[in-house]
């Protein structure tokens, strides 16, 4: 696969960062396809932002010296493209010798090279060392799911255990127990999932175990949500709905995507995971 600019496609490959500049690193991967392996269609039914977390930003002053710097990228769901995160992190590699005369100057380059590769505006923050005490860890919403006693006998997707009783309700629920992988290094991937919900009550029992399917699933943390999303509204037909994922740090990144069917907030709030 090749992108619009022709960058050769890294997944799955070795590749060595550039020590100098070089936005050809990043890497898009259309949306559209992983929607249309769900049965998703092109008009998703909900928005949303995909947040990423830079801990190893760094790049050169005027006068060559070094400044760090903790990077918040978000990219919205309306984007054409989510961005492969180790193609990430080699185009942040490759800023490490560049010099910019402000950070806001090396901020506006990061943002126009992104959403440049998303096909869509990408926001990017820089958050100085002084700022780094303003970073409170946070503990999901809701109510926990993991000390429900459950048996599980497979750790295949599977739907099918998302059920729904006759009453209604509106509550939020979460779970620190996902686990996915990496589609490009077969590496595991962690996180913490909250679901908010109205509707018709959602059997606990049957989301925990929904949620522990993603144990052997594949896919990129985009997709994990999106399909979360796509099952529980096609599953639990909840009229208000909102899946966020947050997922640990890997290579310096943590990416925490969320999807609503209604005007919603994102939960900004950093776990202890990451």
């Amino acid at each position: 696969m090749q992108t619009q600019n022709d960058t050769p496609n890294p997944l799955g490959k070795t590749v060595s960062h550039s020590p100098h500049y070089n936005p050809g690193h990043l890497f898009p991967v259309p949306r559209a396809e992983g929607r249309l392996e769900i049965g998703m269609g092109c008009s998703p039914p909900f928005q949303g932002d995909d947040i990423w977390n830079a801990y190893e930003m760094s790049w050169l002053n005027d006068r060559g010296k070094p400044e760090i710097a903790i990077g918040g990228f978000v990219f919205p769901c309306s984007s054409e493209n989510l961005i492969e995160s180790k193609s990430l992190k080699l185009y942040l590699n490759s800023l490490n010798l560049e010099r910019f005369d402000s950070a806001d100057r090396a901020r506006k380059t990061v943002e126009k090279d992104l959403s440049a590769a998303a096909a869509g505006e990408v926001a990017v923050t820089l958050l100085s060392p002084g700022q780094f005490g303003e970073l409170a860890l946070g503990t999901p919403p809701g109510k926990c799911l993991d000390n429900l006693d459950i048996e599980v006998h497979s750790y295949r997707l599977n739907p099918k255990a998302l059920a729904t009783t006759g009453e209604e309700a509106e509550e939020t629920l979460f779970s620190n127990l996902l686990r996915t992988h990496c589609p490009v290094t077969g590496q595991p991937d962690w996180g913490s999932v909250v679901i908010g919900y109205k509707g018709p009550r959602i059997t606990p029992e049957g989301l925990l175990k929904y949620i522990v399917s993603y144990r052997e699933h594949t896919g990129f943390h985009e997709n994990c949500v999106e399909r979360m999303f796509h099952d529980i509204a096609t599953h639990c037909a909840p009229e208000k709905l909102f899946v966020q994922a947050q997922f640990t740090r890997r290579g310096g990144l943590d990416i925490n995507p969320w999807r609503a069917n209604y005007p919603a907030e994102p939960l900004f709030a950093r776990y202890p995971r990451q």
